[in-house]
């Protein structure tokens, strides 16, 4: 037997129909938001993610599916959806369009990493990127989105932090502030943040190992070192946040694990599924589209994990919708009658009308039983004697309620489908 690889998961088919609620939630709260969806490649070439993400993130570092095809080029499967947007917005000329440029996706992400809580080697995204927009509006609108989502998921135990790290101006000082604090305590830290001190000093406040955690709460505040322009972006948007009513912290310590973000950095934590809790993240990266090779333009998003998403919904008993079952199971007595319930079916199909019929040759027991099993709502059974009469009788099988349907009209299609609601 050949099993499936580590950090995979299958979905089932009994559990599918979580994800069509959900990412049917996702699309019409972009519809409202007027976000157009955007589909790119699993795979784009490495170099991609070199200059996108950051060479001294754990992304590049440790967690890339990386490997050269047949043409010996460096390909790369997506470990997020961000760089792979600003990528098509470059190559297709969405910046010469009117701005702003308004996506999400809903996309597979791979990481080489120890699976998590609700999120695996290969994990799912709902995504939203607002390219060409400089304002703090942009952040609110963003923020909104997820803040908005979230809440009609009826989800309540959540905790919006918020942060901004600045712009490469003033985090140059705030990162000799930060080298100047942690060197003081070098022999400390782990080895990964000994390793990052000096080359990105920002990810020692996103160590996970609880020394580093421990020393990383007196560390100077990112606050406290930002210029008055990306002040006043962090406190307009924090105002903005406050006059709509939607409740934040600011925590210092959330940067975010990417290197492409700049002012505004978030996540949507969850208190319900232990120390991984991040159930979206995001922020502003308005160096990114430059840094890949298009003009200078401001940029805002979010990455919200679709596995964690249902496992916070799942403890907190939210509605996920509901299996699809037939409205309708034709169930033939015999052989003679299997060919005008495959009729029935085929039509009522057409009509777009969710209903099933027998096709392994069961035995009238073994069909009322399987019809039972996939909840249909309605039996029709077609018989020797249904034929001759012309008279059919649906059946509830929730309710003591039988509805007779004349035969030839039900052949057909031609019956009120309201009646059986």
């Amino acid at each position: 037997m050949i099993n499936i690889p580590k950090g995979t998961k299958d979905c089932l088919p009994e559990e599918s129909y979580k994800w069509h609620f959900l990412e049917d939630k996702f699309r019409k709260q972009a519809r409202v938001y007027n976000f157009k969806e955007i589909r790119t490649p699993v795979f784009e070439h490495t170099e991609l993610f070199l200059r996108g993400v950051g060479d001294t993130t754990d992304i590049v570092n440790k967690e890339m599916y990386t490997f050269l095809d047949k043409g010996e080029r460096s390909i790369t499967l997506k470990p997020e959806g961000t760089a792979g947007v600003a990528r098509s917005f470059i190559e297709n000329g969405l910046d010469n369009n009117p701005q702003p440029t308004k996506m999400y996706y809903i996309t597979p992400v791979f990481r080489y990493e120890q699976p998590q809580a609700g999120r695996l080697r290969e994990h799912h995204q709902f995504g939203i990127e607002l390219y060409g927009s400089e304002s703090y509006k942009a952040d609110f609108e963003v923020i909104s989105f997820a803040n908005n989502f979230l809440e009609c998921l009826g989800l309540k135990n959540l905790e919006l932090n918020i942060n901004s790290i600045g712009c490469p101006t003033c985090r140059a000082e705030y990162k000799k502030a930060l080298i100047q604090f942690f060197s003081s305590k070098e022999d400390q830290l782990c080895s990964q943040c000994r390793e990052r001190l000096q080359k990105n000093p920002l990810r020692v406040l996103d160590c996970k190992v609880p020394t580093c955690k421990e020393i990383a709460k007196g560390a100077p505040s990112v606050i406290d070192y930002l210029c008055q322009d990306c002040k006043a972006h962090h406190e307009n948007l924090t105002n903005a946040l406050s006059k709509a009513g939607i409740k934040f912290k600011v925590n210092p310590n959330i940067v975010r694990g990417l290197d492409y973000y700049t002012r505004t950095v978030f996540e949507f934590i969850s208190n319900d599924i232990g120390s991984q809790g991040t159930v979206c993240g995001g922020g502003r990266y308005n160096n990114l589209v430059e840094e890949i090779g298009g003009k200078s333009t401001p940029a805002v998003g979010f990455g919200m994990g679709i596995e964690r998403l249902i496992m916070v919904l799942e403890n907190a008993n939210a509605y996920l919708g509901e299996k699809e079952s037939p409205l309708f199971y034709i169930l033939p007595i015999t052989e003679n009658e299997s060919e005008v319930a495959t009729l029935i079916t085929n039509k009522l199909r057409v009509n777009g009308i969710n209903c099933e019929t027998d096709l392994c040759g069961r035995s009238l027991k073994a069909q009322m039983k399987y019809a039972n099993k996939i909840n249909a709502k309605y039996v029709i059974v077609i018989g020797g004697e249904e034929i001759t009469n012309k008279k059919v009788t649906a059946k509830n099988m929730f309710e003591k309620q039988e509805i007779e349907i004349d035969l030839d009209k039900l052949i057909q299609g031609d019956i009120d489908i309201d009646l059986f609601r």
